[in-house]
């Protein structure tokens, strides 16, 4: 038989346990080295996990795996369709070649995909990671309500011969319907009645975007299986169908897949999604629920996809794994006990900086798991790998991981302050309780100095607690160098791990966590004054206002369920106020 590719998997959990490799049943066969699981911390997991028959009772779709509730089951039941939609979309291989060709035909250049958190996240892994091709269309993914991001992307494209892809699992959700809303109306303007040649649609059946994309004479409609939540649709239409529009090979993608996906059938002691699943878990109930990815820059779009997946499905009910990406390995000495690292590299290609760093916490005595992508294709092989361990990381902490209970939290209180603007024409905000310079602060104490104040807050941070910067902000580079250089401040001087969300993408990912899940978050969000702003189509309201909107309804919805919040608006130049903010945070640090 064919030797099958499976992209390895260590864990070295401690100085007491043995070096690990779990593989699958797949692997073996290719010949690759497996050694059995005898970790001190890990065995007895493993060996409750064989007796439940945990692997066995996934693959059939056994609800009470995770809960014992008739309502929890009931809707984990109508969530599991990913573990066999590699097989579904292998059979819709030919029907996504045809239309990427008669896209092409008809004179498309562009693709815009704009979406939310799972309807996303998979398409924008996909572009980052494999990048234009030959084949394809250049691919832009839109995920933010940002103003000058929107002006962006219309910047970028010729709007006539753009394909855009409004992506909603449930048809309902505001921001891509804004997005399309906007788009739909630009090209309108210049092609009229047949604007909707323009646009397609990817979303469940019977849903309200099914009907507006009937009454606009969209070009398709991707009816999604329902049976599957959004941060589980990576290898369905919704990252699938931008894939073959970026001219990827469908068929080798999906090849990909199918060996994970039977190693992940395989027993415990061989299945590479379970295993992970089980130390991750296990991990979190040691207390150590702060997963940290090491990733090459190459890759770093896999952490927002991890990010989201891991964040909104454990993320409840007072526990969770909080994935913390993108922030840059630092001394061993500035991590605290609530760490473990997950360190993923491309083979051939390993980044030695970073491989340095990760030795040196191995040295130190840090949990590591490390994962070898052999190629860019095995990217897909990680996306259900990362499923199952979600799904059996959600099992052993006795978690429901298909539901997001809090998300909605965020949304009604948006839409409470929205429809306030409607009503009354302006968005109400509280008074900052201190101005200095262009910065306005929010929601604590008076205190003698913003250097004060600062402390005040920041200075609560314990071990075991978390930083979030959440930024309602332009995503560009000196934006990100400027948040990034904070954070790093942060963690180096408290010893506590930090994180970054861009709002409002983040409300899609780690939202829940932050509500959901442990309360040991300290939330710094940082708002400022558009310099541009776009009309929403058929609103009284702005993207601008709509942003805005979006971080105070996430304010109150933190603080109902008594988080630690504290608002900075930087004014009208972003770079200055995060550099003056930058300096009173070094300020209030010395006080420390």
């Amino acid at each position: 038989m064919a030797r099958e590719k499976i992209n390895p998997q260590v864990f070295n959990l401690g100085k007491q346990d043995e070096i690990l490799r779990a593989e699958g049943r797949a692997a073996k066969e290719a010949g690759l080295e497996t050694a059995s699981f005898q970790s001190s911390r890990l065995k007895p997991r493993i060996e409750k996990l064989t007796q439940t028959q945990a692997v066995r009772r996934l693959w059939e779709k056994d609800a009470s795996l995770w809960k014992r509730e008739p309502d929890q089951q009931a809707g984990i039941a109508r969530s599991l369709g990913w573990l066999r939609v590699a097989e579904t979309m292998a059979e819709r291989v030919s029907e996504l070649r045809k239309f990427v060709q008669e896209i092409k035909e008809a004179g498309f250049s562009h693709v815009v995909h704009v979406g939310m958190g799972g309807s996303s996240l998979a398409p924008l892994v996909f572009e980052r990671v494999f990048g234009p091709n030959p084949h394809g269309l250049p691919l832009l993914v839109l995920d933010t309500t940002d103003p000058a991001s929107v002006a962006a992307v219309e910047e970028q494209v010729r709007l006539s011969t753009t394909l855009f892809i409004v992506a909603s699992k449930s048809g309902t959700t505001s921001e891509p319907i804004a997005f399309g809303d906007y788009f739909y109306a630009r090209v309108k303007a210049l092609k009229g009645g047949k604007a909707g040649e323009n646009f397609v649609v990817i979303t469940d059946p019977d849903t309200p975007l099914v009907r507006l994309a009937e009454e606009r004479g969209f070009a398709r409609v991707f009816l999604n299986f329902p049976d599957i939540g959004g941060r589980y649709s990576a290898l369905s239409y919704f990252g699938l169908l931008p894939a073959a529009l970026l001219g990827l090979d469908l068929k080798g993608i999906l090849d990909e897949v199918f060996p994970m996906s039977r190693a992940c059938q395989g027993p415990m002691t061989e299945n590479p999604g379970a295993l992970l699943g089980a130390a991750l878990g296990e991990m979190a109930l040691a207390g150590r629920d702060k997963v940290t990815f090491l990733l090459p820059k190459e890759l770093s779009s896999l952490g927002m996809w991890l990010e989201q997946l891991i964040a909104e499905s454990t993320g409840k009910e007072g526990t969770g794994l909080l994935p913390i990406a993108g922030e840059e390995p630092g001394s061993p000495l500035v991590y605290g006990n609530d760490r473990l690292f997950v360190s993923i590299q491309m083979k051939g290609r390993v980044d030695p900086g970073l491989e340095d760093k990760v030795r040196l916490l191995q040295a130190a005595n840090f949990p590591v798991i490390f994962i070898e992508v052999r190629e860019a294709a095995g990217i897909v092989q990680e996306f259900f790998r990362w499923e199952v361990a979600t799904a059996v990381a959600g099992a052993v902490l006795g978690i429901n991981p298909f539901d997001q209970p809090n998300v909605q939290e965020s949304k009604d209180a948006t839409n409470r302050l929205l429809k306030s603007v409607e009503e009354r024409g302006t968005l109400t905000e509280p008074a900052p309780v201190m101005t200095h310079g262009p910065l306005s602060f929010f929601g604590q104490e008076k205190a003698e100095s913003p250097e004060h104040l600062l402390w005040s807050f920041v200075g609560e941070a314990r071990p075991g607690d978390y930083i979030s910067l959440q930024a309602y902000l332009t995503e560009d580079a000196d934006t990100e160098e400027l948040l990034q250089a904070i954070r790093l401040r942060l963690r180096d001087s408290l010893h506590v791990a930090t994180t970054i969300g861009y709002g409002p993408r983040f409300l899609h990912s780690t939202g829940q966590f932050h509500k959901g899940g442990p309360n040991t978050g300290l939330f710094i969000q940082l708002t400022c004054r558009d310099a541009i702003d776009l009309s929403i189509p058929g609103k009284p309201y702005t993207f601008g206002i709509f942003k805005k909107s979006q971080a105070l309804g996430d304010l109150e919805a933190l603080a109902r369920h008594g988080r630690r919040t504290m608002r900075i608006d930087l004014g009208d130049e972003v770079k200055k106020g995060l550099g003056l903010l930058k300096r009173l945070i070094e300020g209030a640090l010395a006080l420390g």
